[in-house]
C-alpha cells in the first residue's frame, strides 16, 4: 500500500558549488538516464524534484532544487524535521555538490576540455543511494535497460511511498525493510529476487552506507561491494561511482567507455593498460571525466536508447 506524505518544507538551504555546476545539465542528463524513469515527467524549467528514502533512518523525503545563481542552488527539503539535515546531505551527494570540483576544468586534457565546453557544469548525477544503485545493478543484469527500468518503476509503484513535493506527487523507491517484506514482481527471476533481498538486508544493516564506503580506498570499497550476492566487478564500480559518489574511480570494466576513449583519443588498438594510463591524467576526477565521455558517446550514437527499445 502506498501512503501519501504531504508536508511543507522543513528546511531550506543554499548550496554553492566549488567549481562549475549547472543544474540544467543535471536535469537534461536525468531525462536520458533510464533508471531515473523521468522521461515522461513534466518538469518546470530549472527545477528538479526528488523523492527518496533517507539513508540511515530510511524514512522518505522530498526535495526541490532550483538554480539561483551560477554554481549555486536553493534546496527545499520536505520531510520530518529530524531527518531533514540528513536528506540535505543526500541531495548534495546526489548532485555531486559535496565534491570540490574547482580543479576539474584545469586538468589540461584537450579531449576533456572540448567535452567540458559541450556540457558546461555537468557533474555526475547519482542514484539516490548506494542501496538503490545496487538494486538497479541486480534488476538490470542481463536484460534490456528499458525492461529493467520498467521493473524498477513497478517495484517503486507497488511498494514505495508517494511523497507530495511542491504540489506534485513523486514516487519514492521502497526502503530496505519494505523491500524485504514485499512480494517480488512476477517477471523477476527468483535468483534476482533473492539477490534483491540480500541487498535490502545489507542496506538495513548499514553495509551500504555511502559515508564509510566513500572513506575507504576505492579498491577496498569495491572488494567489499563484490561480497554482495549478484555484484560483480562492473556492478561494484557502478555502485561506487553512481551510488557512493566516489569522484576518482576509473571504470575498468566498462567496455562502452573504453570504446569511446579509443575513438576520442584516436587510439584504435589501445588496450586497457594504455587507457588506464590516459585516465591517470584525469585524477582526482576520473569518475567525472568518464561520465563526460559516456554522455558524449550516447549523444553521438544513441546506442543505449536503441538497445532499450
Amino acid at each position: 500500500m502506498i501512503n501519501i506524505l504531504s508536508r511543507q518544507p522543513s528546511l531550506v538551504a543554499e548550496i554553492q558549488a566549488a567549481g562549475p555546476f549547472d543544474l540544467g545539465e543535471s536535469i537534461r542528463f536525468l531525462h536520458g538516464f533510464a533508471p531515473a524513469s523521468r522521461e515522461d515527467e513534466e518538469e518546470e524549467p530549472g527545477v528538479l524534484r526528488l523523492a527518496f528514502p533517507v539513508e540511515g533512518s530510511w524514512k522518505h523525503a522530498g526535495a526541490v532544487v532550483r538554480q539561483r545563481a551560477p554554481g549555486g542552488v536553493e534546496v527545499e527539503i520536505h520531510a520530518p524535521a529530524e531527518i531533514a539535515p540528513d536528506a540535505l546531505v543526500q541531495v548534495r551527494r546526489i548532485l555531486s555538490l559535496d565534491v570540490d570540483g574547482s580543479g576539474f576544468d584545469k586538468l589540461g586534457d584537450p579531449v576533456l576540455r572540448k567535452l567540458q565546453e559541450r556540457y558546461p557544469g555537468l557533474r555526475p548525477v547519482l542514484f539516490h543511494s548506494p542501496y538503490e544503485a545496487a538494486c538497479w545493478a541486480i534488476i538490470g543484469n542481463r536484460i534490456r535497460i528499458a525492461q529493467a527500468a520498467k521493473v524498477k518503476r513497478r517495484i517503486a509503484e507497488e511498494h514505495g511511498e508517494i511523497v507530495e513535493v511542491d504540489g506534485r506527487r513523486l514516487i519514492s523507491f521502497p526502503d530496505p525493510e519494505t523491500l524485504l517484506a514485499a512480494e517480488p514482481p512476477s517477471n523477476l527471476l527468483l535468483a534476482k529476487a533473492a539477490q534483491l533481498n540480500a541487498i535490502a538486508a545489507a542496506a538495513a544493516d548499514g553495509r551500504l552506507d555511502a559515508e564509510p564506503l566513500r572513506a575507504m580506498p576505492a579498491a577496498q570499497a569495491q572488494a567489499q561491494l563484490q561480497r554482495l550476492p549478484g555484484i560483480g566487478p562492473f556492478s561494484a564500480q557502478l555502485i561506487l561511482i553512481r551510488g557512493v559518489g566516489h569522484p576518482d574511480v576509473f571504470p575498468a570494466d566498462e567496455p562502452r567507455l573504453h570504446a569511446e576513449m579509443r575513438h576520442a583519443y584516436h587510439l584504435e588498438s589501445a588496450d586497457i593498460s594504455k587507457l588506464e594510463k590516459i585516465a591517470e591524467g584525469w585524477r582526482p576526477y576520473r569518475s567525472w571525466a568518464a561520465l563526460l565521455l559516456r554522455s558524449d558517446r550516447e549523444r553521438r550514437t544513441g546506442e543505449i536508447r536503441r538497445a532499450g527499445r
